[in-house]
């Protein structure tokens, strides 16, 4: 649009906003004009819609036409850049770059481009949520991605196979608000980013990056490089600084983690809740007694990628039992962590640049501590504390510096001045010292013209308009004599100012020392941030160890006060929790929860559980999943005892409703979720199924979930957790050696008499003998005559039952299946090859139909 417009119709001022934009078509241009940040053409009428601003025009120079326009204080700036920023939109900011003086027009450049995954004002960040940037790059046979928190300078990267859904899933989880990539990432693609996940695609064709930055990507696997160098360059390039607080890329593999897609994170409530305040009642919520912010984002690291490596596990749990049985070391160590600010991100702002004298006071008193919290470890008989303690580095030199020149008096400005010490720098003291004389001077002045004029109010003041003056009520004007040299300054509405030419002389040396201080303060101040950021890598590491000895405390208390067991782990495939309760659940009930148990030892991998509905199956279910994510997470967990082995994978398909955003059914979400847990769950997986197969008509679910069951027995062989309404499915035990049966209790005894159905939540063996369904619509008021006639028809139906039960038998189903495969081996060998040749995130609609129309052919062939 821009760059058709001819620049030479218009006012220079405007040519020059319009050379900017040019350059930033995709950004939200906020052009700084004096006091106003303005916005023109499409920007203003945007900006105006979106931050509900009145919209304006400006004469620029074409005849009588004016250009939208729209603006906001400088002032402001940032609360409007902020909401901008969370609609995703980006924005970059034009600054005057020299004063305005004579008659040619001021130079102005683009300073910083604010975007959603770079915006690392601590004003709009939240303490324990990282903001991270993603970037996707195609590859021959999948996908890099990379990820970074500006705030932070954690960096990672990994690759995924050719499946997009992987993709986004890991976008999901980290709650990622931007991602770069090339043109070449397929525009179906990046409409789904924006409108399933609502992040912003930002293209970035150049990937050249000065030296300094060779460092971060070097080591990594040359296929995967370009996909860290367009990452960083997007960023060089918005926020035009250098940003030495960056970490290398860690490479990692999701084999390294316990393996949870969005589905899993969504559906068991780990971070967020589904119901109510999404912050409260959720896994994350239960297990944040963390004393620091870092603290509480490593958690939700921790939460969201679980250990697979058994070492590492039990070395946190190992350090969990030492804290245990030192409590008042636990409590010094607490009170010390209470100390640390948030050490990573006032590092992430020393190299930024974005630095303020407080945030140098709290580093100070961060590594302050560090020595405290060392010798309390070291206190500590345990092998795992001692090795924490000695990861603990402590900064002497660091800190010496830091007491000796920031005054702890200091405000968040320079321009307020008093931020360096007294003692620091002799030309500085002096400086103040001439500053001090010359307080002293005004006031002695005051009380010497107060005594010479007799007006006994009289005050000597300043203001940054008019600077000193001296200030006489209108009721003493009357004693203003000539012979006092009082020269009219301002009027107010109550007094007169004056001015003298003794006072005018002071001014100006005044202003000359306290400009020459600040400007003075400004250098040393950035000197000192220079020093500071030479320790940014140190004090980098050093937060990760904090963060995570933060972590473990916190576990270390939620265990003491929830009554946690320390779990173990099973060598031989044993899956075996006693008195398991579940974590969110338990502390916000008013009563006891209802614990239960869950075996299934070597050979057993599908526990079919029947009940009613409200009964608990559900529950129960991700109690279960639960227990095993914080196990592996490195915490004690909600049980009497628990043996595990250590999963690869946990899949859900929990709960019914449609996916609105994507345009699914219920029962095709489901079917969606199902089809993803059978082809990606291994022999270690653990799958959790809740009642599958209720969105479709009775027995086309009930053949599917019993199909479903058995795959899994057969081929999968996971630990799976199975529930189900269909009360036929339990016979399935008879022919399925692996699969056991339990049932969730209830007690209708005396539901004739007091119309009472009571949920004991007990899981006993055995099937369920019935599922309460009309019972269940009792206890919801539906009305009597409706409950009746269900009974009734009930009572006919399972009369007139004779569904032959060799229909569900294992011969039955696999017998068709056995003779397609054997009949057609070459043929279908011939379709799977060109179907996995396809990859339909790089085929145009026309590509996709000539494979369509090759596929069709094939099977008509083999008619």
């Amino acid at each position: 649009m821009y760059e058709k417009i001819d620049k030479n119709l218009y006012t220079p001022m405007m040519r020059q906003y319009l050379e900017i934009k040019e350059n930033y078509p995709d950004t939200l241009v906020f052009f700084r004009l004096g006091d106003f940040y303005e916005m023109f053409f499409n920007d203003a009428l945007v900006a105006s819609r979106e931050l509900e601003i009145v919209l304006t025009g400006r004469d620029a120079g074409v005849g009588n036409e004016k250009v939208p326009m729209c603006g906001v204080p400088y002032h402001a700036v940032d609360s409007y850049i902020e909401k901008l920023s969370n609609k995703g939109y980006k924005v970059a900011i034009v600054e005057q770059l020299e004063e305005p003086g004579g008659k040619k027009i001021v130079h102005r450049d683009v300073t910083k481009i604010v975007t959603p995954g770079t915006n690392i004002d601590e004003k709009y960040l939240s303490d324990k949520n990282n903001n991270y940037i993603g970037a996707i790059e195609k590859l021959d046979n999948g996908y890099a991605f990379a990820y970074i928190d500006l705030s932070t300078g954690e960096s990672k990267i990994t690759q995924f196979p050719n499946n997009f859904d992987l993709i986004y899933g890991e976008i999901s989880k980290l709650s990622i608000k931007e991602v770069v990539s090339n043109k070449n990432l397929n525009q179906l693609v990046c409409n789904n980013l924006t409108k399933n996940l609502g992040v912003l695609v930002s293209i970035c064709e150049d990937n050249t990056l000065d030296s300094y930055l060779d460092s971060l990507y070097v080591n990594l696997p040359e296929n995967i490089k370009v996909c860290a160098k367009r990452l960083l360059a997007y960023i060089v390039k918005t926020q035009k600084r250098v940003l030495v607080h960056l970490q290398p890329f860690a490479y990692y593999d999701s084999k390294d983690y316990l393996r949870l897609d969005n589905n899993v994170v969504r559906n068991l409530e780990l971070v967020e809740s589904l119901k109510g305040n999404r912050f409260k009642n959720n896994l994350f919520s239960v297990l944040d007694k963390c004393s620091t912010a870092m603290g509480s984002r490593f958690l939700k690291r921790s939460i969201l990628f679980p250990l697979v490596d058994l070492k590492a596990i039990n070395e946190r749990h190992d350090f969990i039992d030492e804290l245990a049985k030192n409590g008042l070391i636990v409590e010094e160590v607490k009170k010390d962590l209470m100390e640390i600010y948030d050490l990573e991100r006032i590092v992430g702002r020393i190299s930024y640049g974005n630095l303020n004298p407080k945030d140098l006071i709290q580093l100070k008193r961060s590594i302050g501590v560090l020595p405290s919290i060392k010798d309390n470890l070291n206190k500590i008989n345990g092998k795992v504390a001692k090795k924490k303690a000695n990861q603990i580095i402590t900064f002497d030199e660091l800190y010496d510096l830091l007491n000796k020149s920031i005054d702890e008096s200091a405000g968040f400005s320079l321009k307020d001045g008093g931020v360096i010490k007294a003692g620091y720098s002799e030309e500085l003291d002096k400086i103040k010292n001439i500053s001090s004389t010359n307080k002293d001077f005004l006031i002695n002045l005051e009380k010497r013209e107060k005594e010479k004029t007799g007006i006994k109010n009289l005050k000597v003041g300043y203001n940054k308009v008019f600077g000193y003056y001296i200030e006489v009520t209108k009721s003493y004007l009357n004693l203003i004599k000539d012979e006092f040299g009082y020269i009219r300054k301002q009027t107010t509405s109550n007094s007169e100012r004056y001015i003298t030419e003794e006072l005018k002389e002071r001014e100006a040396l005044i202003l000359r020392s306290d400009e020459r201080s600040i400007e003075l303060e400004s250098e040393l101040f950035n000197e000192i941030r220079n020093i500071c950021k030479e320790y940014a890598s140190k004090l980098q590491k050093v937060a990760q160890i904090v963060s995570e000895i933060d972590m473990l405390i916190a576990f270390n208390i939620v265990a003491k006060t929830n009554n946690y067991v320390r779990p173990t782990f099973s060598l031989y495939d044993e899956l075996e929790i006693v008195g398991g309760r579940h974590p969110v659940i338990e502390v916000n009930l008013d009563k006891p929860f209802i614990p239960n148990d869950l075996i299934l030892y070597n050979n057993d991998k599908i526990l079919l559980i029947t009940g009613p509905n409200m009964s608990g199956k559900s529950t129960y279910m991700r109690q279960n999943a639960i227990i095993a994510i914080m196990a592996q997470m490195g915490s004690f967990v909600p049980a009497t005892y628990a043996k595990l082995p250590i999963f690869d994978q946990i899949f859900t398909r929990i709960g019914s409703s449609d996916d609105i955003v994507s345009g699914e059914s219920t029962f095709m979400t489901e079917m969606l979720e199902v089809n993803y847990a059978l082809q990606n769950a291994t022999e270690r997986s653990l799958i959790i199924l809740d009642e599958v197969g209720r969105g479709t008509a009775t027995f086309d679910g009930m053949a599917l979930a019993q199909a479903i069951i058995e795959h899994i027995h057969f081929v999968t062989k996971a630990k799976t957790l199975f529930s189900t309404h269909y009360h036929e499915l339990t016979s399935l035990d008879q022919s399925l050696p692996f699969l056991k049966n339990v049932h969730v209790e209830a007690n209708a005894s005396n539901f004739d008499k007091t119309g009472e159905l009571v949920f004991l939540h007990k899981v006993l063996d055995g099937p369920s003998d019935q599922s309460y369904g009309i019972n269940v619509a009792s206890l919801a008021k539906i009305p009597t005559d409706v409950t009746l006639r269900a009974q009734d028809l009930l009572e006919k139906l399972e009369a007139k039952s004779n569904i032959d039960q060799k229909t569900l038998s294992i011969e039955n189903y696999h017998k068709p299946i056995v003779q397609v495969v054997e009949k057609n081996t070459k043929e279908a060998d011939d379709v799977l090859n060109l179907l996995k040749s396809l990859n339909p995130d790089d085929m145009k609609p026309i590509d996709a139909l000539v494979a369509l129309s090759k596929l069709k052919a094939m099977v008509n062939e083999d008619e």
